[in-house]
């Protein structure tokens, strides 16, 4: 089926800002409430909210099989399950209403009085109820940065990473939308020079620049996916921070890896950007070291153009842009990280979650995290307030921001932004 939603020639009779994350081309999906206090599945074009559930009472997806309440729903996880052919089918159907030559609900003052919302009089929701989650570690400059500062910088990578995606399966329960803040975390450091643990906050809390994919249904217990089928699989990307705590994991990661220096807090994107949304950025993925094992070829291998930066916001300040990066980086792509997630036989279903892992380039201003842009806080951050920053202080906003771009149209994710707050008392 042709991918019609995509032609960069249509305009929309929502009004659309310049350099506008959300133009037509786009249609992401999320969930919201309403003035009205109404959860509902929706989408966006320029700063105007779409109530897809009053669209769908009033009829404007006839002729496309959907459950009667596909879209008055509090997660999007039922429309992820329905496939590609479906989401393809309302995504082309959107294009069509909202179109600037498309005059039957653009001359219905009733109908856009229900349907359509500005952008600041909704309250944007967790846009799936995710059941699981896995973060991997696929940017080789991030792995290798942080081998050459806990390992041998000789020997920073270990025997394994250019083998497979690293992984590891986190925590679902503490992943919360743009605009949620974050507590500092509690747990057990080793103090320099000392061998006894010690009971407190964590001193090190750091951002990770990731983003990550939303799955469907992909496979039943026992059946791998191809790379070649990963993409009729993945429903759409957000961004993603997956707050760290350095200290914390430092002491704890032996031999198991990550566990409370990660599950604390993971803050993602409200809107997820289909995949096919993201066709028109393909790109030319990194070169393999060497050749994987055959069920990691990809016999089309490509990643996507997202131009990625993440900016601290101390409070009552103005922002400093402390890292600017792009996800085409990444070493192994989220087909490869599909396939060998699958290919014991596990199985994905709708709502799934994976991380890419911290995303960083070649260059110090492309780290993708504190630990790497302070160098383990040995350099600290100048901010434009005057202040300096090794690692992110309470109060303190981290925003992320991705789109793509070419001489056509621009396709954005809009923002990932969450304040630390500071750790909540205990009575210990």
């Amino acid at each position: 089926m042709p991918n019609f939603a995509n032609d960069p020639n249509r305009t929309s009779w929502i009004p659309v800002p310049e350099n506008s994350d959300f133009p037509i081309q786009n249609i992401p999906f999320g969930v919201f409430i309403t003035k009205d206090d109404v959860i509902t599945i929706g989408t966006r074009i320029g700063n105007t909210a779409i109530d897809m559930g009053a669209l769908q009472q009033l009829n404007y997806f006839e002729g496309i099989e959907l459950t009667d309440d596909m879209f008055m729903q509090d997660t999007l996880n039922d429309f992820i399950s329905d496939g590609k052919k479906t989401w393809r089918l309302v995504r082309h159907r959107l294009a069509e209403i909202f179109d600037s030559t498309n005059p039957k609900l653009r001359d219905n003052p009733e109908h856009r009085e229900i349907i359509l919302f500005d952008i600041q009089d909704i309250e944007m929701l967790l846009p799936v109820q995710i059941g699981d989650y896995t973060d991997f570690y696929s940017s080789k400059e991030h792995a290798t940065n942080v081998g050459k500062m806990f390992r041998d910088p000789e020997n920073a990578l270990l025997p394994n990473w250019l083998h497979l995606p690293v992984g590891y399966h986190g925590r679902s329960s503490t992943i919360v939308p743009s605009g949620i803040p974050v507590h500092r975390p509690w747990g057990q450091t080793l103090p320099a020079g000392t061998d006894t643990p010690v009971f407190g906050t964590s001193k090190l809390v750091d951002f990770e620049l990731e983003m990550a994919f939303i799955t469907t249904d992909a496979n039943l217990m026992g059946e791998p996916i191809k790379p070649e089928e990963a993409y009729d699989h993945i429903f759409g990307m957000v961004l993603f921070n997956d707050w760290s705590a350095r200290d914390i994991q430092k002491w704890e990661y032996v031999p198991l890896g990550p566990f409370l220096a990660k599950n604390f807090a993971s803050s993602i994107s409200p809107w997820i950007v289909t995949i096919d949304a993201l066709m028109p950025f393909k790109t030319e993925a990194p070169k393999q070291d060497f050749a994987p094992l055959p069920y990691l070829i990809e016999k089309d291998r490509f990643t996507f153009d997202i131009q990625l930066e993440v900016s601290i916001i101390p409070e009552h300040q103005p922002e400093t842009i402390v890292s600017k990066s792009n996800f085409k980086y990444l070493y192994w792509t989220m087909a490869q990280q599909l396939a060998h997630h699958t290919i014991n036989g596990c199985r994905v279903n709708s709502g799934d979650m994976m991380g890419s892992g911290t995303i960083s380039g070649e260059t110090p201003d492309s780290f993708g995290s504190m630990l790497e842009l302070t160098w383990g806080g040995k350099n600290p951050i100048q901010m434009v307030d005057g202040s300096e920053r090794k690692f992110i202080q309470d109060h303190d906003t981290v925003v992320m921001r991705g789109y793509c771009k070419n001489d056509q149209v621009r396709i954005g994710f809009g923002e990932c932004s969450s304040k630390l707050l500071p750790a909540v008392e205990l009575n210990y």
